[in-house]
């Protein structure tokens, strides 16, 4: 850790999103982070994502959205839920307009990797340190020792463990839960814009809705291409790693006999990627003594209210005020900043989870009586409790 840090030496282990938005807000509270990540550059694998206005006024707040709005969408769509067979429309809510008048600001949707490059526009380069893979983390005498694969060391006084769903520094601090299968798989692809349907380049956000499936697309890359994402059934397979793949074939398959457009959006795409969707329980507790998670290594969601990059990014503010109120007692720092945010990321961990059987019911009567129910909500204003949370307005002290 760099000698001439002032306030606590802070590690944050991981450099996703979540990772760099924590020394993205330590550095802005005053506070200073080094940030280790395994791989040999920044950069995130996957697709798309929608940041939210809960996420956007947080990046707002760190001068980052020049760089959001260069490869950013604004949605002027949302929620636009369509039947799995004919397409119809069973309920769509418009976001231009109504989300600056009721949360301030716009709902965007953007690849991952353009969100990373987003957040580290707020970290000074020198904070970061590539190729270094944390291999564990412990207690010293003199604060937290963290042992990296190249045979390397570094103490700290605060680690925050942003490595993700297989974090290492979780092992240290929350009790070893196995994940259990959910049953579910994910498909992914990007489709260019110049091999995509019109329907599929408008500002929305599209999920088509089906027996056992669903399948979501909207544009990404200011326009210029078509983040595609679907979820089926997995059957046995378990993989759960964001390089995999899968074929074409395999993926047409499982959405066979749909709408048209459907289909034809998926033989657009490239190789599809495939990942199984492993279900983890909420963690009663996720710091101990001077080590802390945040993010998907705190909390892993499934992606169906699109909510796990903004939590980790709500986690990094709050979690840098904590530590700035608290400098000199870096244990009721990570304490507070706990009880700050468990209760709502244990709920987002929850209605994220029931919405994955609300999604595929098969037709008949529970479809029926929700496809009704969609048609006469508002979900704008039903998610208030998600978009209107301000991070840097709850009490840390």
């Amino acid at each position: 850790m760099p000698t001439h840090a002032t306030g606590p030496r802070i590690a944050v282990v991981g450099g996703g999103i979540g990772g760099l938005a924590a020394a993205a807000f330590l550095h802005r509270a005053g506070l200073r982070a080094t940030v280790y990540e395994q791989a040999p550059a920044l950069g995130e694998v996957g697709a798309g994502l929608v940041v939210a206005p809960n996420a956007v006024r947080l990046l707002r707040r760190l001068g980052a959205m020049e760089q959001l709005l260069r490869r950013a969408v604004p949605l002027d769509w949302g929620w636009e839920f369509r039947r799995w067979a004919d397409g119809s429309v069973l309920s769509v809510e418009k976001l231009s307009g109504v989300c600056q008048r009721l949360y301030g600001e716009r709902t965007y949707v953007v690849h991952r990797a353009d969100l990373l490059d987003t957040v580290k526009s707020a970290v000074p380069g020198d904070w970061i340190r590539l190729g270094a893979r944390c291999t564990s983390v412990d207690e010293s005498p003199h604060g937290v020792r963290l042992r990296f694969a190249d045979g390397s060391r570094a103490e700290a006084d605060v680690v925050i463990g942003a490595d993700g769903v297989h974090s290492v520094v979780r092992g240290t601090v929350a009790e070893s839960v196995p994940p259990e299968y959910s049953g579910i798989c994910a498909f992914r692809t990007i489709v260019p814009a110049d091999a995509s349907p019109d329907f599929a380049l408008r500002p929305a956000q599209t999920l088509w809705l089906g027996p056992g499936r669903h399948f979501v697309h909207y544009p990404i890359n200011g326009g210029q291409a078509v983040n595609v994402v679907a979820f089926a059934p997995a059957g046995d397979y378990t993989d759960e790693s964001w390089s995999a793949t899968a074929t074409i074939e395999e993926f047409h398959a499982e959405f066979a006999g749909w709408d048209p457009r459907v289909t034809d959006l998926i033989a657009a795409g490239g190789v599809p990627g495939r990942w199984a969707l492993l279900d983890r329980a909420p963690l009663r507790h996720w710091s101990r003594g001077r080590a802390t998670l945040l993010g998907d290594a705190a909390h892993p969601m499934f992606p169906f209210f699109a909510q796990g990059a903004a939590q980790a990014v709500e986690d990094a503010a709050v979690l840098a005020r904590c530590l700035a109120a608290s400098a000199d007692d870096p244990e009721k720092a990570l304490k507070r900043y706990e009880a700050v945010r468990v209760e709502r990321t244990t709920r987002l961990q929850q209605i994220s989870h029931d919405r994955r059987d609300v999604n595929h019911l098969p037709d008949g009567p529970e479809q029926q009586a929700r496809d009704t129910a969609l048609a006469g909500s508002d979900p704008l204003v039903g998610n208030g409790w998600i978009y209107g949370y301000d991070a840097e307005e709850v009490p840390v002290s």
